[in-house]
């Protein structure tokens, strides 16, 4: 009987190990694909509030008569753009990431674009309203960055989680979990403007 009963303990421990190593492997991963996912939740809503606050500032600028309308068209248009891009946190492609911050960025230019053409204007310049719309966005602008940067160290930290062994072998084994994409730099950030301080 004892012969019988040492193998079985053997196995019931190998198999409890076995479980409870990935069990604990599959639920890390959970939580922190759920982390990354929070993470973007969080990218999206400083995007939205900068969205909101773009519409309040072209609401401000409407009110100058004379002001050029096809710089607040392309900001409308480049807004709209935006927020039309729609992004499933499980499902982050590169492909997606990069479609998403090439709209970014063609609001992020046009909205510089209508920043430059107010300087024309010294009402609005001077106009309460406009400077803490503009004042938000600044603040805004650095929001975004920081919850950009919270994604991709969520997202490294699961990524990396993914591809170090065993949790290789044993997620491919439980269950689907693919890389996330990170926010990149935009094409051609990484070469330094040329400056001229020559004043003649």
């Amino acid at each position: 009987m004892k012969k019988i009963l040492i193998p079985i303990v053997i196995l019931i421990v190998i198999v409890g190990i076995l479980y409870a190593l990935s069990a604990g492997k599959y639920n890390q991963a959970i939580v922190l694909q759920e982390d990354a996912k929070t993470a973007w939740s969080n990218v999206e809503s400083a995007y939205q509030r900068r969205s909101d606050l773009i519409g309040n500032l072209v609401k401000t600028v409407q009110g100058a008569a004379d002001f050029e309308r096809t710089t607040l068209k392309e900001v409308i248009d480049a807004r709209s753009k935006a927020t039309s891009i729609n992004i499933d946190p499980s499902n982050i492609t590169p492909g997606q990431m990069a479609q998403f911050q090439q709209a970014q960025s063609g609001l992020t230019s046009a909205l510089s674009r209508l920043l430059v053409t107010v300087e024309r204007y010294p009402d609005l310049k001077s106009n309460q309203n406009f400077l803490n719309l503009q004042t938000q966005l600044e603040g805004t602008e650095n929001r975004i960055n920081v919850e950009r940067n919270r994604y991709n160290e969520a997202v490294g930290t699961y990524n990396k989680h993914l591809k170090v062994f065993p949790n290789n072998i044993i997620l491919n084994i439980l269950g689907s979990f693919d890389e996330m994409a990170r926010f990149e730099a935009d094409e051609g950030t990484e070469k330094a403007p040329d400056v001229d301080f020559d004043f003649k």
